[in-house]
């Protein structure tokens, strides 16, 4: 898992999608569903961490625009 839209395509799996037209409360919203996913061991925690990683690269990227 290497870019948010991997992320995306992992929650897209459990019928999630987000999309609120701004990009930081998207990530935040993603961040929240990935942890409910692995709260309820519907993911690895492989899968949780490289996606946990992936969305706060993209927050602090966002950041520094």
């Amino acid at each position: 898992m290497k870019t948010i839209l991997d992320v995306k395509a992992l929650l897209r799996r459990f019928g999630i999608v987000i999309y609120t037209g701004d990009r930081l409360t998207d990530y935040e919203l993603l961040e929240e569903e990935v942890r409910e996913l692995y709260q309820e061991k519907l993911i690895n925690i492989t899968e949780f961490r490289a996606a946990m990683t992936v969305l706060q690269r993209a927050k602090r990227d966002n950041e520094e625009i």
